[in-house]
């Protein structure tokens, strides 16, 4: 399979290694300093692009893929409550495709199952107040972070009493704490750490007076994040639409 990617920073770099190390070819690394690159017949070529970049740029990434009739697989957060439509009717109506996942992790996927199976439980038990914290590195823009937010959708589809999330608190690099918000009874508070060089750490308790449950997924490193990129450009380039893992892995 022929790949492009869109960003080498850390990621773009570990994703190459994984895709040439599974027999795929990397036709083309778009970063920054080289944005003509979408326009070249490279490009053009590749089966699938793998985009991982920032918040403010890859909506328009996306659609430059788009528009050269690449398929694209993101792994980019913080864009899609502005453009989620968009791109639904774009891949519904023009035959775009995009797997766009908040987070490609295997491991996150398994812990979204047990995510949203312990909030089917705990709809019963209203004396558990739910709440959840996400930590990550100092280089990430967006609060929370995709994963918590999808985490969090989890939850408040299968909670009756609770029907939306927001922001608690946002702990910055240098240890303040800002944005404090104190969430009402419906409300699923997430608390947002940047520190240090964490690939990402995420973790729901369910609290009552009696006692505390808490899950938590614990990223070792951006590893299986990256493997889970390139197994999703592998189902990419057999299919088309909107995409998701819920898709790739069968549910």
């Amino acid at each position: 399979m022929k790949i492009a990617l869109i960003g080498y920073g850390k990621m773009g770099r570990m994703i190459e290694e994984i895709a040439l190390s599974r027999g795929h070819e990397i036709v083309c690394r778009i970063d920054i300093d080289n944005q003509q690159d979408f326009q070249s017949e490279a490009f053009r070529t590749a089966d699938v692009a793998i985009e991982f970049t920032a918040p403010a740029v890859a909506y328009g990434n996306i659609q430059r893929c788009f528009e050269t009739g690449v398929k694209v697989v993101s792994g980019s957060t913080g864009w899609m409550a502005d453009h989620a439509e968009e791109v639904r009717r774009q891949c519904r109506e023009d035959g775009k495709t995009l797997f766009w996942s908040s987070n490609f992790s295997v491991g996150v996927y398994l812990f979204g199952a047990i995510n949203r199976y312990l909030a089917r439980l705990m709809n019963n038990f209203p004396q558990y107040e739910v709440r959840m914290e996400e930590v990550h590195h100092i280089h990430k823009l967006d609060h929370p972070s995709g994963t918590a937010i999808t985490l969090a959708e989890q939850i408040l589809s299968e909670v009756e009493r609770k029907d939306s999330w927001s922001l608690g608190t946002l702990t910055q690099p240098d240890g303040s704490v800002v944005d404090e918000h104190t969430p009402a009874a419906n409300e699923l508070a997430i608390d947002s750490i940047r520190r240090g060089e964490v690939p990402g750490i995420h973790s729901i308790t369910w609290n009552s007076e009696a006692d505390s449950i808490t899950i938590t997924h614990d990223a070792h490193s951006r590893r299986g994040f990256a493997l889970g990129a390139v197994l999703a450009a592998e189902y990419t380039a057999q299919h088309s639409g909107l995409l998701t893992m819920d898709d790739m892995f069968g549910e």
